[in-house]
């Protein structure tokens, strides 16, 4: 016999403007902590010659980066279950702002490496909980569009953040541009700390999945590792695919990742358009195009404005795909979906770890960097088919009453 469970303790509503002021603040503590993610990327041969170590070594501030995250966004996230939201937000952001300023004074690459990781452990847990915090303080009609809201600080990341980042890190010193996203983490900590109410984990309608289901989640991870892992084998390499086969020069490829990234903008509004209308359909929709765009890149890549016209795409898609996972993870979250959202987020690090590893592989040998795109196309069609399976995977999954019950426990 089941014991009924008292209901999660609602959060406490927030006037309109006090809730987008939250998710606002919550989308530019996105923004910083997206951007410091790859800022040593555009940085490696400044800050190895200002440390004196090796540019792989610089390289590893990302790599180890990505890895914490992959593995420690589960467990953190469990072990933080009952900390409330606020004071939980409050001790992240800072965390942040103190550990970037940490890496704006580091006396070496040791202390610097620290506080790499202790950003990427903030990293993980704060992408768990964000989603869900935000979406609670509205009505469970508009989740899509908050989530489209507070991810738009991932697309400026990229198109903003990351380059004026490296030109001000080239122009004034590497630890200046550490110490600007520490300033917007501190922002974004006062906002939280001013407007965001006491809210008891667990609390409120976002706090477990609209429609929860083991198996749709299964899918929905598989279909994201496979995705991911191929569109990654791809892009991570996709600067010598614009200078090797499309024959840009080295000058014209920023405008044309600049495109890219500002077309991961409206891919973002337009996945939270149509998301919480359609959220599977949505999600189909951007797979789709992720995989045409790989099929494209390898047939006709090679033409200019073909190459131009599918990197924007990708950008349009990859954008609206992360917006639309998202939206998806909240609704079919088995339980918790914070939880659910650590997995995801694992999930998708270990895609991007993966894609990377497999194309690097690929770029020496014969089949070179349209190898690469290659395999993306392949994988990227075979997370399709696993998507659109979805509907006969989970067709004859039991119903359980007691999943909203027992969110805290996943």
């Amino acid at each position: 016999m089941t014991v009924p469970q008292p209901a999660p303790a609602p959060t406490p509503p927030l006037r309109t403007p006090a809730a987008v002021a939250v998710v606002v603040a919550l989308a530019v503590a996105l923004f910083s902590l997206s951007t410091v993610e790859t800022l040593p990327v555009g940085l490696l041969p400044v800050i190895a010659g200002d440390l004196d170590v090796s540019r792989s070594a610089v390289g590893l501030l990302v790599t180890g980066y990505g890895l914490v995250v992959a593995v420690a966004s589960v467990p953190l996230t469990h072990l933080v279950r009952r900390v409330p939201r606020r004071a939980l937000l409050i001790v992240l952001l800072s965390v942040f702002v103190a550990a970037n300023l940490v890496s704006a004074a580091t006396p070496g690459y040791w202390v610097l490496l620290a506080a790499r990781i202790a950003v990427a452990l903030t990293h993980a847990v704060f992408w768990s909980i964000v989603a869900a915090t935000a979406a609670g303080l509205f009505m469970p009609e508009v989740r899509g569009k908050v989530v489209a809201g507070l991810f738009s600080g991932l697309s400026l990341a990229a198109v903003v953040g990351v380059p004026a980042g490296t030109w001000l890190g080239q122009q004034a010193g590497w630890r200046i541009p550490f110490t600007v996203m520490s300033a917007f983490g501190l922002l974004a900590l006062v906002t939280v700390t001013a407007l965001l109410p006491p809210m008891a984990p667990g609390g409120g309608h976002a706090s477990v999945g609209a429609e929860p289901s083991v198996r749709r989640f299964a899918v929905l991870m598989v279909t994201t590792a496979l995705v991911i892992w191929g569109v990654f084998s791809g892009y991570t390499y996709i600067t010598a695919f614009l200078t090797d086969v499309a024959g840009f020069r080295q000058s014209a490829v920023v405008p044309v990742l600049l495109a890219s990234g500002v077309a991961g903008i409206v891919g973002t509004y337009a996945a939270g358009a149509l998301v919480d209308g359609r959220p599977r359909h949505t999600m189909a929709l951007a797979v789709a195009l992720l995989a045409a765009v790989m099929w494209g890149l390898y047939l006709s890549g090679g033409a200019r404005p073909a190459a131009v016209c599918l990197v924007a795409l990708l950008g349009f898609s990859m954008a609206a795909m992360t917006t639309a996972l998202q939206s998806r993870i909240l609704q079919v979250a088995p339980g918790s979906t914070e939880i659910a959202s650590a997995v995801g987020s694992a999930v998708f690090n270990v895609g991007i770890a993966g894609g990377s590893f497999t194309g690097g592989l690929l770029l020496p040998t014969g089949a070179g960097v349209r190898g690469a795109v290659l395999v993306g196309g392949v994988l990227a069609t075979g997370a399709l088919v696993v998507l659109l399976c979805e509907p006969w995977a989970a067709r004859r999954e039991p119903v359980r009453e007691d999943l909203p019950e027992k969110a805290s426990a996943v």
